[in-house]
């Protein structure tokens, strides 16, 4: 199990980068300023929790059980709250209103904010 959480953070980390660079770069002249902020908000947070994850696989005294709903929680979470940021922040340039799925946005910051309170609660209980 940590291999694998640790893998999915390297590779949250590098999407991470990957799309830092493009939305500095590739979107500068097609999407507002705002815009790219709002990307880079997305970024920041998928970061955030690629680092989450390396830290949560060198864990190794939270039981298996807990350490997965931990982390399938970060996984849907970024995807639901960073990947929706994205599409959001891109919605000019595609013919698909992303804003009304725009609710999934706060469901996906949700999931982070409980996968920081499960690890929290974990390592208070293991490490007092």
């Amino acid at each position: 199990m940590n291999k694998t959480i640790f893998l999915i953070g390297i590779l949250i980390g590098v999407l991470a980068i990957i799309l830092g660079a493009f939305g500095a770069h590739g979107l500068e002249n097609m999407i507002t300023s705002d815009a790219i902020q709002t990307f880079e908000t997305g970024v920041k947070y998928q970061m955030y929790h690629a680092l989450f994850l390396l830290v949560l696989g060198s864990i190794r005294q939270i039981p298996k059980k807990n350490k997965k709903w931990i982390f399938y929680l970060v996984v849907l979470g970024v995807f639901l709250f960073s990947f929706s940021i994205y599409f959001l922040a891109t919605n000019e340039l595609t013919s698909f209103n992303f804003k009304a799925i725009g609710f999934i946005t706060p469901i996906g910051g949700l999931m982070l904010i409980i996968a920081w309170c499960l690890l929290g609660f974990e390592c208070f209980k293991r490490f007092n």
